[in-house]
C-alpha cells in the first residue's frame, strides 16, 4: 500500500512542480513582454493536451463504471 501512495504522491508532485514552473517562467511573457536580458522560456507541458487526455480518461472510467454497475445489478 505504501508503494501505491508513493506513486500517487510522485505523480502529484511532478505535475505540481511542472505547473508552477510553467506559470513562473511564462509569467513575464504573459504580463506584457520581456524585460531586457530576460530569455523567453517555453512551457514544459502542453496543458491543453493534458486537459484533453484527462477528459478522455474520465469519460472512459465513467463508461467502465456504468458497465460494471449494470453487470452487478443485472
Amino acid at each position: 500500500m505504501r508503494v501505491l501512495y508513493g506513486i500517487i504522491l510522485g505523480v502529484i508532485l511532478t505535475l505540481g512542480v511542472a505547473f508552477i514552473s510553467d506559470r513562473w517562467t511564462n509569467g513575464a511573457a504573459i504580463s506584457g513582454g520581456l524585460e531586457p536580458g530576460m530569455v523567453e522560456h517555453r512551457s514544459m507541458v502542453n496543458w491543453d493536451v493534458v486537459g484533453d487526455n484527462l477528459r478522455i480518461v474520465s469519460q472512459r472510467a465513467r463508461e467502465a463504471w456504468g458497465k460494471l454497475s449494470q453487470k452487478v445489478s443485472g
